[in-house]
């Protein structure tokens, strides 16, 4: 099993539209059947964090369902995407193995 963790540094002031958009974005998810995932954003550390968290049986299937997701019949997400980014400064990936 693995956990991605997604780091976004969101622009000043935007973390309230954000919020607006990560629900938006779990129904897009729910549609396609990807429900392993959270969004948290911070309380502590750098203002205006956001951190969205997947977790996978494996890097292949999580590649797959990120591929799902971005594939050009999927026009919502990519309207949605659209939206998001321009809220976005900067992002990092973060991958692990989770030990069970």
């Amino acid at each position: 099993m693995i956990l991605i963790r997604q780091v976004f540094r969101l622009k000043f002031g935007k973390a309230k539209e954000v919020k607006t958009l990560m629900q938006e974005s779990k129904k897009l998810m729910d549609e396609r059947d990807l429900k392993n995932s959270r969004a948290m954003f911070d309380l502590t550390g750098p203002a205006y964090t956001l951190v969205m968290e997947f977790t996978s049986d494996s890097l292949s299937q999580w590649e797959s369902e990120m591929n799902n997701m971005n594939s050009t019949n999927n026009k919502e997400w990519g309207e949605w995407y659209q939206k998001f980014s321009q809220l976005v400064e900067s992002s990092s990936r973060e991958i692990y193995t989770i030990a069970e």
